[in-house]
Parts: C-alpha cells; sequence; structure tokens
C-alpha cells in the first residue's frame, strides 16, 4: 500500500464533502451541545439536527479533517447535508478531541463513546438505536470505518459489547478513508494527530479489524487523490469482500481528495441511497 501524502494540506469539512446544493433547505430542529463526555475538565459534544418529517433512523457524521475537529454552528449542516436532511435523516454531528493536543487513539476512543451515548439517548430524539448510520470523509473516513468494524477500546481486544450489534452502527460511508496508519504513523507537522506509538497503529487502523459481522460499507474515492491514494479504499474493500461484508466501492474518475460539482452529487447520493438500503426499518 502506498504511503498517505504527507505533503498536502488538510481540508475543510465543508471541501471534504462537495459543492453546494441547488435544493432549498430542509427545515429542522436543532439541539445544540449534547455533552456525550469529559476529558481534561472539558466537554465532549455533539449537536442534533432534526428535519420536521424524520423517518426515526439518523446518520451520525464524523466532524474531523486531518484528525482536527473544529467547531461550527450545526446549522451550517443544513446547508452542507440537504440531501441526507430530505431523506427524513437526523443528524448527529460528533466532535472528538482535535490535533494537535490529541492523537489518532484518542480520537478514536471519543467517538467511540459518543455512539455509546447516541445508542443510549435515541428514543429522546425519536431515533431507532438500531438503525445508526455513520459517515465522513478523510480522517472523518476513517473513524466512521473504525465504528463500523467490530473494536473494542483501543488497545484492547473486543469486548462483548462489540461483538454484538448492541451499540454498533448499522450502516457506514467513508469518503477517501485513511485505512491503514502503520505505514505515516510517527512526528508529522502537517497532521500531528499522528504522532503517537507505532505500537497502537494497527488498533486504530480500520484494515485490521475486518471480520464478517462489520456494518454494510460503501467506499468513495478518487482516482486522483493525492493526499490519500485510491489504495486505501481499494485495499480495505478487498478485505470487505473476503469476510463477505456487504461493501459497494464507486471510484470518481480525476476527483481528488474532495468532491465537487457532479462529482460531490453523485457521491452524496450514492451515499443517501447506500442508507435508505440498510437504515430502513
Amino acid at each position: 500500500m502506498r504511503k498517505l501524502s504527507r505533503g498536502v494540506a488538510s481540508l475543510t469539512i465543508a471541501a471534504l464533502i462537495m459543492a453546494g446544493s441547488a435544493w432549498a433547505a430542509p427545515k429542522v430542529d436543532i439541539t445544540k451541545d449534547v455533552v456525550y463526555g469529559h476529558k481534561d475538565g472539558m466537554a465532549l459534544t455533539y449537536d442534533v439536527v432534526q428535519p420536521k418529517k424524520d423517518i426515526g433512523a439518523a446518520v451520525i457524521f464524523m466532524v474531523s479533517g486531518g484528525w482536527f475537529s473544529r467547531y461550527a454552528p450545526p446549522q451550517a449542516a443544513v446547508g452542507m447535508f440537504p440531501e441526507i436532511l430530505d431523506a427524513g435523516y437526523t443528524m448527529y454531528l460528533v466532535r472528538h478531541g482535535s490535533a494537535p493536543r490529541y492523537k489518532v487513539p484518542e480520537a478514536v476512543a471519543d467517538v467511540q463513546k459518543a455512539i455509546d451515548h447516541i445508542y443510549e439517548n435515541a428514543g429522546d430524539h425519536g431515533v431507532d438505536p438500531n438503525r445508526l448510520g455513520v459517515f465522513g470523509g478523510s480522517a472523518g473516513g476513517h473513524l466512521s470505518l473504525m465504528l463500523g468494524c467490530a473494536t473494542g477500546p483501543v488497545g484492547e481486544a473486543p469486548d462483548d459489547k462489540a461483538k454484538s450489534r448492541e451499540g454498533r452502527v448499522a450502516a457506514v460511508a467513508a469518503y477517501f478513508p485513511p485505512v491503514d496508519l502503520t505505514e505515516i504513523v510517527g512526528p508529522n507537522d502537517r497532521f500531528p494527530a499522528l504522532d503517537f506509538a507505532q505500537e497502537d497503529a494497527k488498533y486504530v487502523s480500520p484494515i485490521f479489524h475486518v471480520t464478517p459481522d462489520d456494518a454494510p460499507t460503501i467506499l468513495i474515492h478518487g482516482d486522483a487523490d493525492e493526499l490519500v491514494p485510491l489504495s486505501h479504499s481499494v485495499d480495505i474493500h478487498a478485505k470487505f469482500e473476503e469476510a463477505k461484508v456487504p461493501v459497494e466501492f464507486i471510484t470518481i474518475e480525476g476527483a481528488g481528495h474532495g468532491f465537487q460539482g457532479e462529482d460531490g452529487k453523485r457521491a452524496i447520493n450514492a451515499v443517501v441511497a447506500w442508507f435508505d438500503k440498510h437504515l430502513a426499518e
């Protein structure tokens, strides 16, 4: 597998997804700053964006680019994800402890904690906890894949809860995800979250955690991506197929690390179709 390029700047969350949609903004209810945990005296939070006409299922978005998890008002999701909201999905916007202070293993542990909290409290928003999908791009795609795999706490063997369906997401969508961090872990000025112990790299590399009970997954990747090479999605797609996990892989010709215009529309429509297929009641 080719190494993840270190020479390209991390992108903003909005740029990871696509150009703006021409659709009218859906009407939503917003719950800000739900606390799902604490660390170092600070709150870990997510926002809930709920369309007026919801279907009782949800998509959890990993707010992460380069494992930086920056705050933006949750109203921004209405313009970024109208297709998901118009399809009736409640959205959870999950933030983790951000680079440069926190490293990848801590980000994985945070989003695992967030999933547990969402699962246990989904009924507060009329969401069926067995109909949770997770979605992200780049580092957010990596974290989405980690949540879709049957892994336990970072650095430990899978526990009983991880082996069961309880607390697990039911579908995953990942744009251009890095899947093997063993080749890139270490000091990194541009991506400081990668500066952690080599022996922990396999624990937070989803390609080493693929098992037959993983969540159905769609991978979407541009073949001109110079930051996360296409080989990352090619390799984990092969692992999913070998394990007989339901998987779809879309390669977008000429696309780099971010989908714009028609490429963005094609990608997000495929994501919504995937969630419609696997999160139906």
